[in-house]
C-alpha cells in the first residue's frame, strides 16, 4: 500500500520528492535571476526553525517562501506565518500547499504577493521573528530592510550565501568586516549560527551556505544623530577601503581637514581604517561632523 505524501516519514513537510513534483504541477524551474535555490531536506528546516528559537507566541514574517518547505515547518512551531513571495505563480500556490498540508493551522498564515524589498506593513500582529532562506543575490538589503520597517521584530535567522554570512557577523578587525557587518549590528548581536551543505537544495548551489542569527539590541544605540546620518559614515569610511579615515571622509565632511577634525573629536586616529571602528565608533564620528565648522 502506498503512503499519503500527507503521512509519509517528513510528517505535513516536504521532501525532495513533493518538491519535485509540486515545481513539475506548477511548471515551475527555480531561476537564478531571483537567486531561487528549494530546500529538499525536512530535516533542515526542522533544524532552522530549532535554531531560530520559534516560540508558540511568535509571529513570524518568512521572504522567498518558495514552494513552502520552510513555511510548513513555522507554522508548526509559531503562532503564525505571513510570507513574502514576489513570484507570481509561487505565490499563487502557496495558500493552497498550505492547507492541503497543515490544514488545521491555515487559517494563521498569510501570504504578501510582493517584492520585500517594497514591503512596509504586514497583515495582522506585528511580526515577532524573522526566518528565511533569503535570496542570496538580494540578502543583505532585504535583511537591513526588514530590520529598519518592522522595529518589532526581535530574532532573525537567515540562510543566506556562506560568504555573505561571515561578513554579516564578522569584528571589527576582521578581513570581511565591512558594510553589512556594521549596519547589521547597529540593529542588532549578530553571530555565525551553523553552516547548511549544497545537498539539501533544489538545484545545488555552486556556494556553501550559512545561518546567522540576529537578536535585536535590547536598547536602540545611544546617539544625537540618525541611523541615516551614522550610515553615510560607513557608506563613505568603505568607498575606498585602502584609505585612511581621513582621506576616506573627506567626501563626506567637505574636505579631509574637516575629516580629521571630526575624527579627532570623535577620539579616533585619523590613520584608522574604517575596518577597524565598531558601530558606535562610527556613531561618534557622524555626532562630530560639525567639529571643525
Amino acid at each position: 500500500m502506498s503512503t499519503s505524501p500527507l503521512h509519509d516519514e517528513h510528517g505535513p513537510l516536504l521532501g525532495p520528492t513533493d518538491i519535485r513534483e509540486l515545481a513539475a504541477a506548477l511548471g515551475v524551474r527555480p531561476t537564478k535571476q531571483r537567486g531561487q535555490n528549494f530546500v529538499i531536506d525536512a530535516n533542515t528546516v526542522r533544524r532552522i526553525v530549532r535554531t531560530a528559537d520559534v516560540r508558540p507566541v511568535d509571529v513570524v514574517v518568512e521572504i522567498g517562501p518558495g514552494l513552502g518547505s520552510l513555511t510548513l515547518a513555522l507554522l508548526e512551531a509559531a503562532d503564525r506565518v505571513t510570507a513574502v513571495e514576489i513570484d507570481d505563480v509561487l505565490a499563487a500556490a502557496l495558500p493552497a500547499t498550505v492547507a492541503a498540508r497543515l490544514p488545521d493551522r491555515a487559517d494563521r498564515f498569510a501570504l504578501v504577493h510582493s517584492d520585500a524589498l517594497h514591503v512596509t506593513e504586514l497583515p495582522g500582529p506585528a511580526p515577532t521573528a524573522l526566518v528565511a532562506n533569503l535570496p542570496y543575490n538580494v540578502a543583505v538589503p532585504v535583511l537591513l530592510h526588514m530590520l529598519a520597517t518592522f522595529p518589532t521584530i526581535e530574532r532573525t535567522l537567515v540562510m543566506v550565501q556562506a560568504e555573505v554570512a561571515d561578513r554579516l557577523a564578522a569584528p571589527p578587525g576582521s578581513k570581511v568586516y565591512g558594510v553589512p557587518s556594521v549596519k547589521a549590528a547597529w540593529y542588532a548581536e549578530v553571530k555565525r549560527a551553523g553552516s547548511i551543505g549544497r545537498n539539501v537544495f533544489w538545484p545545488a548551489p555552486n556556494v556553501d551556505s550559512g545561518l546567522v542569527s540576529l537578536v535585536r539590541r535590547a536598547e536602540p544605540l545611544k546617539t544625537g544623530v540618525t541611523r541615516n546620518e551614522v550610515f553615510a559614515v560607513v557608506d563613505a569610511a568603505f568607498a575606498q577601503r585602502r584609505k585612511t579615515l581621513r582621506a576616506a571622509l573627506a567626501g563626506w565632511a567637505g574636505s579631509a581637514a574637516r575629516a580629521e577634525a571630526a575624527l579627532v573629536a570623535a577620539g579616533i586616529s585619523p590613520q584608522a581604517r574604517g575596518e577597524s571602528l565598531t558601530v558606535e565608533e562610527f556613531a561618534r564620528i557622524a555626532e562630530k561632523k560639525g567639529a571643525a565648522l
